[in-house]
């Protein structure tokens, strides 16, 4: 059996019990940095009085992960075995997806662990959550693709997760105060950990209060949904553009852009609806 494990974030006592009784029976660990993953075990074990003991520690990562999985022989997961990101949930924004599918491929039983995750939490402190939201994980670095990527948050009709590093976090903020300054932003970093701080206002004063903060720490940002973005999708739909005065070749590019449907599937549909 594979079992994907998320490890802590910040607090150790985040780790569960059944993690914990699982990492017991695995004799083989795979992980994203075996010597983050080896300090782990050490810290579990001290704190937890362990014997957490796996013979070996395999490094996998997005830059090893074809050649690893080619070198398996068939009976690799006969036996338990434990994949590990460096912290939270495997496959969020960090190396894990690949042996998900890997597994799925080659019919090999895995479970996926609950545990700690740092998007999660930070939208449920943001309190912009009824429902539905959207993570964007890490932006792009490049200039335009990341003016790009947070021109897609500000318009998004949902929350937008955003996860920074310590050295763009006030970038970040003071860009999409110029884009639009009164947007209602929800910062927070180092999550649950000892100097784990929360931040909750418009996006210029944030980015005036973040100028005297010390941004040390892994950061999450959720940007208040574009309620009027949310509002003009929910004003136009296909009855509404089959009432236009348009020709049917107009019509039927909108539905096109509108459902992703064939343009010309559905000129012909209209046309054979107005013969009848």
């Amino acid at each position: 059996m594979l079992y994907f494990i998320p490890t802590p974030i910040g607090n150790l006592a985040d780790i569960s019990l059944r993690a914990l009784d699982i990492l017991k029976t695995c004799q083989t660990i795979i992980c994203e940095d075996t010597r983050v993953c080896k300090s782990l075990f050490h810290l579990l074990n001290s704190k937890f009085n362990l014997k957490l003991e796996p013979k070996r520690f395999l490094p996998l990562h997005t830059h090893n992960e074809q050649e690893f999985l080619s070198h398996i022989d068939d009976d690799f997961f006969a036996n338990n075995v434990a994949y590990l990101s460096d912290a939270g949930m495997p496959g969020i924004s960090d190396p894990g997806v690949f042996l998900v599918r890997y597994a799925q491929e080659k019919g090999i039983a895995y479970e996926i662990l609950s545990g700690a995750n740092a998007a999660l939490i930070a939208l449920v402190a943001s309190g912009f959550c009824d429902k539905e939201f959207i993570f964007l994980g890490f932006l792009s670095n490049t200039g335009k693709q990341r003016q790009k990527d947070i021109e897609k948050a500000l318009n998004n009709p949902y929350p937008s997760i955003i996860y920074e590093s310590p050295k763009r976090i006030l970038a970040l903020v003071k860009t999409i105060a110029t884009l639009e300054e009164s947007r209602e932003l929800f910062l927070i970093k180092e999550i649950s950990k000892k100097f784990e701080k929360k931040f909750k206002n418009t996006a210029k004063a944030l980015a005036s209060e973040l100028e005297s903060e010390n941004l040390n720490g892994e950061w999450v940002l959720v940007v208040k949904p574009n309620k009027t973005e949310n509002e003009s999708k929910n004003l136009l739909c296909e009855a509404d553009i089959l009432e236009l005065d348009l020709p049917l070749k107009a019509k039927s590019k909108l539905l096109a852009k509108m459902n992703g449907k064939n343009a010309k599937e559905l000129y012909h549909l209209l046309l054979s609806q107005n013969k009848v």
